[in-house]
């Protein structure tokens, strides 16, 4: 299957439910007040965001009135020429370390995927001939170090842990040894996404990052949030809280094949300054797919 027919069979659902909102206010009549309200209405049930929907709505608008366009039918591949503006037509690549390990700590609270987004990564840069070493730094979570145990074995790559309940600045020290010991080409690193104490849980990644920085002056070379895609406008508050917090560099959405809130991708892209960088299309372990914003767009408008 090729790349954009899976980016399309993926985003199934969010196509059925943004065309079936958004395309349906297109097909019945002139441009008038009325219809504007409708639109707007439906692309925030979409999940657009209403900040990013009240950008779009007044840029509509302003093409209405230069290009004198009476037919809304006509206005829906202006809609999808400010969606592909909006989103940026460049693929933003992982950022590899030219001259030496590369470091990749991941971020996001429990349950969004994070450990099966290290799997799918590892997989992936091991299938383009990396050397890749996983740290078990999520030391909290009940079953979190088994997890990444079973994707180390799954996928080929070594594991570094200590027991449930340790340091994970610790852990993540021993990690980058071991990476080093064994010329590993990268360094994936899981952290926790939630605290049994008091501790707060962005001083504790805070100390994680510290120790990459001490031992690899350069490192971590990416911070990537994972985010899930269905939790809609909660995955915007998070990328917003953890963006402040944790020098993200880039975000991961899984589950985008399991919901209609896709839209939810084009309100982070507008509102926060770090790119998307993957998406999660399905279960299987090279369904991490590079996010390419143009071909979203098209995928959510081509039936």
């Amino acid at each position: 299957m090729g790349f954009f027919s899976k980016f399309k069979e993926g985003l199934a659902k969010t196509r059925d439910s943004f065309m079936d909102k958004v395309g349906a206010v297109f097909n019945r009549r002139r441009i008038d007040e009325e219809f504007y309200e409708e639109l707007e209405e439906q692309l925030i049930m979409a999940d657009v965001g209403v900040t990013t929907v009240m950008t779009l709505m007044e840029e509509l608008r302003a093409e209405v009135k230069r290009r004198k366009i009476e037919d809304a039918t006509d206005l829906k591949p202006i809609l999808q020429e400010k969606l592909v503006e909006l989103m940026g037509t460049e693929m933003a690549a992982l950022n590899l370390n030219p001259t030496g390990m590369t470091v990749i700590m991941i971020v996001g609270v429990n349950g969004v995927g994070k450990t099966t987004t290290i799997g799918k990564l590892a997989h992936r840069l091991k299938s383009e001939g990396k050397k890749v070493v996983l740290a078990a730094g999520d030391t909290f979570r009940a079953g979190a170090i088994e997890q990444l145990e079973v994707w180390g074995q799954r996928v080929g790559v070594d594991v570094i842990k200590h027991q449930q309940g340790s340091d994970p600045a610790a852990v993540v020290y021993d990690g980058v040894q071991a990476a080093k010991s064994r010329k590993a080409d990268v360094l994936i690193v899981d952290t926790a996404g939630r605290l049994h104490n008091k501790t707060n849980l962005m001083d504790e990644l805070n100390k994680v990052y510290r120790v990459l920085k001490r031992e690899i002056p350069d490192a971590p070379h990416e911070v990537l949030l994972v985010l899930d895609a269905t939790t809609g406008q909660n995955a915007l508050q998070q990328a917003k809280i953890f963006g402040e917090a944790t020098g993200v560099t880039g975000l991961v959405l899984t589950k985008l094949d399991g919901t209609a809130k896709g839209g939810i991708v084009i309100a982070i892209r507008d509102q926060m300054e770090i790119p998307v960088k993957f998406v999660g299309l399905g279960e299987k372990v090279d369904d991490l797919a590079e996010f390419d914003p143009k071909q979203f767009v098209e995928a959510i408008f081509t039936a």
